[in-house]
């Protein structure tokens, strides 16, 4: 009687043993390689959608017919925000060699922010009106247009308010923080070594010197007229100046009218239907994309970037 042979025995054993671990070993592949090929189009699904919700994908196709070109300027005017003067020139360039904009409509809500960047906002807009004087510009300030915001708007051919509007704020200022009580209460000794005997301007962990104080109120002193003058020439006869029209303080949007610092009441549907005479409104206002803005956000000097804001402070005058 013949007894079953072992599989050790068998001489087949090791070949068919390596087979199926060969087969197995392919088959766990193929598994890894479907999931993965499953996880890409998830990635790339989701890639789809985001690039949806977030890019202009217009043709130019509506700009074929006759609309109101918007900007908007909001928040603070400051280099590194979005409403800077590289995002506002691009927007104004659009919006003014565009044939079929009838007009062009800014619509404001900005506390202020850097004179630097409001007055390049400024001068283009002068220019741009002086290329195509056919085409007009309106400001319209909704919730606030204080400050760097206003030396802008002056800029416009015109300016609506709502009557609950802010508005003003002629002035500058240039604010910082001294720490030298507390760290002589903590027992820090302050080490500043400069070449150049004023480098150390209104470096907030020393004493305030008297011949600094003196130097940046010329400053901002010169920096304030530049303010004045640019509203004097923007608004002209206008104007009903007042002793406080240019100490920094703000008014309401009806009491800007009665002022001559705005000329009626508006928003961006009534003027663009009334005004501009043309209902359709289209935005021109440049946005950073995703990256940018994750790039700002995540920076890798971010930590730097804090601590020399917080030295500099002192030294960085603002239009708000």
């Amino acid at each position: 009687m013949d007894t079953p042979q072992s599989p050790i025995n068998d001489p087949a054993w090791e070949r068919k043993t390596l087979e199926k671990l060969a087969f197995s070993v392919l088959d766990e592949q193929r598994a890894r390689r479907r999931w993965g090929i499953f996880f890409k189009f998830l990635g790339f699904a989701y890639l789809l959608v985001v690039l949806i919700m977030v890019v202009d994908w217009g043709t130019g196709v509506e700009h074929q017919e006759r609309h109101t070109a918007l900007i908007n300027l909001n928040g603070v005017i400051q280099a590194k925000g979005e409403a800077n003067g590289e995002n506002m020139v691009a927007a104004l360039a659009g919006a003014f060699e565009e044939k079929n904009a009838a007009g062009i409509i800014l619509r404001i809500n900005s506390p202020g922010g850097s004179p630097v960047q409001s007055g390049i906002i400024n001068d283009e807009i002068h220019r741009l009106r002086g290329k195509h004087p056919e085409k007009p510009l309106y400001v319209v300030i909704e919730d606030i247009c204080a400050s760097g915001g206003y030396y802008v708007a002056v800029a416009a051919d015109k300016i609506y308010v709502n009557k609950a509007s802010i508005v003003g704020s002629i002035g500058v200022l240039m604010d910082g923080f001294g720490v030298t009580g507390t760290m002589d209460k903590l027992g820090v000794e302050r080490r500043l070594l400069t070449a150049g005997e004023n480098k150390g301007f209104l470096d907030p962990f020393s004493p305030q010197a008297p011949e600094h104080k003196a130097h940046a109120q010329l400053l901002l002193n010169d920096i304030h007229q530049q303010f004045i003058d640019v509203v004097k020439a923007g608004r002209g006869t206008r104007l009903k100046e007042t002793p406080e029209m240019f100490s920094g303080l703000m008014w309401t949007g009806a009491q800007s009218i009665q002022m001559g610092l705005a000329d009626d009441f508006g928003s961006v549907d009534s003027v663009a239907r009334d005004v501009i005479k043309a209902e359709k409104v289209l935005d021109y206002s440049i946005q950073d994309n995703i990256a940018e803005r994750f790039a700002k956000r995540l920076g890798a000097g971010a930590v730097n970037g804090f601590w020399k804001g917080f030295s500099e402070s002192a030294m960085s005058a603002t239009l708000r």
